[in-house]
């Protein structure tokens, strides 16, 4: 029987990665081990170190097919059949082939070949892959129309990534190696951009993380390894269908999430009659809650919940299982035990995780008012009191001298003084009067009865119940000391946390509030301010300033706890009362609260007397501007007036005189302009009117004032419509323009639009001298002209720029150009049919004047 080829596959995390280069790389490789290696199709894509890689690799002739009049090339696949080679090269997996062609797809051709024995070495990006294509689409704004099935590459022998930094592959771009130079620029402000590199190189690992996974398991079966190997995060959630279910699978998917590749398994267990409980009934939504957070639902059958649950852990090599906490009681969970329990105990080295929900049992257990012991030992000292001294008194009663009564005595009294370190001083008690009745039934005269017929008997007896009563006093006095002792240095724990905090100054209001809550182990707790008179909330009298937990107080007599923080302010808590050691701790916490208010009051005048002085210092640069620049128009439109109105003045001078009035007073106009526009801005009386505009009505109207030479405009038609303020937009695209313009030094400057998922990008690419990383987040704001003494201006123009956009719903931005120069950003939100401004438009009431357009020569601010 043939044996099968191999498949090898080299996947790009992107395009332009190297993949072709290293495929051919690896046939010189083989070619110089003796194997037999022929290239089927590779495309060089004019690429020079492309074509010098192939260097003397056999090529197998293309086969010429003819579509549409026109001529193109596909692999021969007959031909290499024909040749029969150890390994053929075939690159582009994913290609489509001609009409004519022996398969639709270049993916049958190469199952054609691995059929025939022959092994395949073969490239595709990870953009092509089926599973992929949407979030592809999502990241790019771009669909590829070839892709390739994931079960094609997955089946593959040997998978090698092919990935590079996307600042290096953008080097690379700009050096011209992978496309020619005048697709460069559109490629990098594009589908070459740092973020959508980085994230298709995140789904490339992540991909391929999950085919290395597939081989484990594919390893642990063939090798019988049942001992679970935590190469991946895994989470196995046991459901039960109850109303904890939805707490449980959250919870789960919270944590998934924390791990990049983390996988989601939520398992029900059936039992073997296959009869539903009451709480299976809601499986349905627990599967429809489990699919909507990205995880898979499984049903297993086991009589037993614990094994089975445990054995699709290991079986899907889990490293965690999540399990609610048991809604039974107290008792018949010591009785039975619990789910959770039995699971811990079989799960070996996956982790299991107890999670609390609402459908806990919430029975109050008391406090242990009389011994500061645990209950287990408590319960441990009521049975030794019993079972020892009667244990005792009767093996010393059967093998030693029945008249031996110090001997007894003192060993009772040991047993005493043991049940007293066990269980306290109650349990001490009852041990002492049974050993008291055991002395005097079994070895004091006469025996066999409770009667005492030797008064120094009975004084012993007397002696034996005190000093038993002393010790169990003494033990637990030292437990109480010792508890006490562990209550101080938690308090001392939590006042040095606090005084850290308050020095900081990191804790907020709501902060210090989760943190009481927690402290004391409350329902709610909640910080209540006192109310203004004349607010809504007035009648209440208290507003919450700061809340956690559910349901929390309104009013100070909502609660069960509260202490006052100062006279607006207190700090209310639900649940269990305090104890009185717990208020020094409580009052605390109150005085951190009113540190934490006082910080907040500080920091909100600050942020007033910031705002105070930057209004100051615009009113100063305004001022100065003033003084300045619109003093130069003025002087020199009264300058031209004067020569204008002298009679010696001739018709030629006269009209150029006028020349320079119209061109002052255009200037003069557009200052004002950009000073009226700032003021509006700023007092917030622009709100534009956004209904869904096509680019193609506003981008030529911004670059009308513009010789063709210097500006283009590169906007295709299929560009959908953007959700927008017509002439506002117009406004900041001139603006833009005007100013690449200027800086450009004679270059021309392209316009762009670039499609993404929900936004659409307008560009304004310079090849000027651009303006350097540091300086960007400056030029941005008002009367920053960066260097430029030039006249004309007074460094707004940005500043309104960004001013309008943010009205607009829309961001602006600056980036390098490819080769030097800047590129602005103008990000704006794509127009929906049935989103804000679609069919039913805005409300025809909400109308503003419009803004003045501006005129072309501006320059909103200079840059270096």
């Amino acid at each position: 029987m043939r044996r099968r080829g191999r498949l090898t596959v080299y996947l790009g995390a992107a395009p332009g990665v190297g993949k072709t280069y290293a495929m051919l790389g690896e046939a010189h490789r083989r070619a110089e081990r003796g194997t037999d290696v022929v290239v089927g199709i590779v495309e060089t894509h004019g690429r020079e170190r492309t074509r010098l890689q192939l260097g003397d690799l056999e090529v197998v002739p293309r086969r010429r097919v003819e579509h549409r009049g026109t001529v193109l090339t596909e692999m021969d696949v007959d031909a290499v059949l024909e040749r029969q080679p150890d390994v053929v090269l075939v690159d582009e997996l994913a290609h489509t082939n001609v009409p004519g062609s022996r398969h639709e797809k270049r993916a049958a051709d190469v199952a054609d070949l691995l059929a025939a024995g022959i092994d395949v070495i073969t490239t595709v990006n990870i953009q092509h892959l089926e599973s992929l294509n949407d979030e592809v689409e999502d990241i790019t704004g771009v669909r590829q129309r070839e892709t390739v099935p994931d079960e094609t590459v997955r089946a593959a022998e040997n998978i090698q990534l092919i990935d590079m930094s996307p600042e290096a592959l953008r080097r690379r771009m700009a050096h011209g190696n992978i496309y020619k130079p005048d697709a460069v620029e559109a490629s990098l402000t594009s589908y070459f951009r740092v973020g959508n590199l980085t994230a298709l190189r995140e789904l490339a690992l992540l991909w391929l993380a999950d085919r290395v996974d597939d081989q484990l398991d594919d390893y642990r079966r063939a090798h019988r390894i049942v001992e679970t190997w935590p190469a991946k995060e895994r989470i196995v959630v046991a459901v039960t269908g109850g109303p904890e279910s939805e707490t449980l699978v959250r919870r789960g998917a919270r944590l998934a999430k924390r791990a990049a590749g983390s996988e989601l398994l939520a398992v029900h267990v059936l039992a073997t009659d296959g009869l539903r409980s009451k709480d299976e009934r809601d499986l349905g939504a627990v599967q429809r809650l489990v699919a909507d957070v990205g995880g898979t639902f499984h049903t297993v059958v086991g009589e037993d919940r614990a094994s089975a649950i445990v054995e699709f852990a290991e079986g899907v090599n889990a490293t965690m299982v999540l399990v609610g906490v048991s809604r039974h009681g107290r008792l018949r969970r010591v009785a039975a035990g619990t789910t959770g329990d039995r699971i811990a105990s079989l799960a070996g080295r996956i982790d299991v995780h107890l999670v609390t929900h609402d459908q806990v049992s919430r029975r109050t257990v008391a406090r242990p008012a009389l011994s500061p012991l645990s209950p287990s030992r408590q319960v441990a000292g009521w049975v030794g009191a019993v079972v020892l001294p009667l244990t005792l008194a009767w093996l010393l009663h059967g093998f030693a001298d029945t008249d031996d009564l110090a001997l007894a005595t003192l060993a009772l009294l040991a047993c005493t003084v043991a049940v007293a370190l066990v269980g306290g001083l109650f349990p001490a008690v009852l041990g002492a009067v049974l050993g008291f009745g055991a002395l005097n039934y079994w070895f004091t005269q006469p025996t066999g009865t409770l009667t005492v017929s030797e008064p120094r008997n009975l004084l012993v007896l007397a002696v034996f119940v005190a000093v038993a009563v002393g010790v169990a006093t003494v033990v637990d006095r030292a437990s109480r000391r010792a508890a006490e002792a562990l209550r101080a240095r938690t308090e001392a724990a939590t006042m040095s946390s606090l005084s850290q905090s308050v020095l900081t100054g990191q804790d907020t209001a709501e902060a210090v509030v989760e943190r009481v809550r927690e402290t004391f182990g409350q329902r709610a707790a909640s910080l209540l301010t006192r109310a203004d008179p004349g607010t809504d909330v007035a009648r209440t009298g208290w507003t919450i300033t700061a809340s956690s937990g559910s349901p929390c107080a309104a009013t100070p007599d909502g609660g069960d706890t509260r202490v006052a923080v100062d006279d607006d302010h207190v700090l209310v808590l639900c649940g269990e009362p305090l104890r009185a050691s717990d208020q020094r701790v409580l009052n605390a916490f109150a005085t951190q609260a009113g540190l934490v208010l006082e910080h907040r009051r500080l920091k909100e005048r600050d942020l007033r007397v910031q705002a105070l002085e930057r209004a100051e210092a615009t009113s100063t640069a305004l001022l100065r501007a003033v003084s300045h620049d619109l003093r130069t128009p003025l002087a020199s439109m009264r300058t031209s007036v004067d020569g204008a109105l002298t009679a010696s003045v001739s018709a030629e001078d006269r009209a150029e005189l006028l020349r320079t009035i119209a061109t002052s007073a255009d200037t003069l106009e557009r200052l004002i302009d950009d000073l009226l526009d700032l003021s509006r801005l700023e007092s917030g009386l622009v709100r534009p009117v956004l209904r869904p505009r096509s680019l193609d009505e506003v981008l030529p109207v911004a670059v009308s004032g513009h010789d063709p030479s210097l500006v283009s405009l590169e906007v295709d038609e299929s560009v959908p419509h953007v959700l927008t303020d017509a002439g506002l937009l117009t406004r900041v695209v001139a603006n833009l323009v005007d100013n690449a313009v200027r800086h450009a030094g004679g270059l021309p400057v392209r316009v762009l639009a670039h499609v993404l998922t929900t936004t659409v990008e307008v560009l304004v690419v310079d090849r000027g001298p651009g303006v350097d990383e540091q300086r960007r987040a400056r030029m941005f704001e008002p009367f920053q002209r960066l260097g430029d003494t030039s006249s004309g201006g007074l460094g707004l123009g940005l500043a309104v720029a960004r001013g309008l956009l943010d009205a607009l719903g829309g961001t602006l931005s600056a980036e390098d150009t490819a080769g030097g120069g800047l590129t602005m950003v103008v990000s704006l939100p794509r127009a929906t049919p049935d989103g804000p401004g679609g069919a039913g438009g805005p409300d025809p009431q909400a109308v503003v004047p419009a803004l003045p357009a501006v005129s072309a020569g501006e320059a909103p601010v200079a840059r270096t």
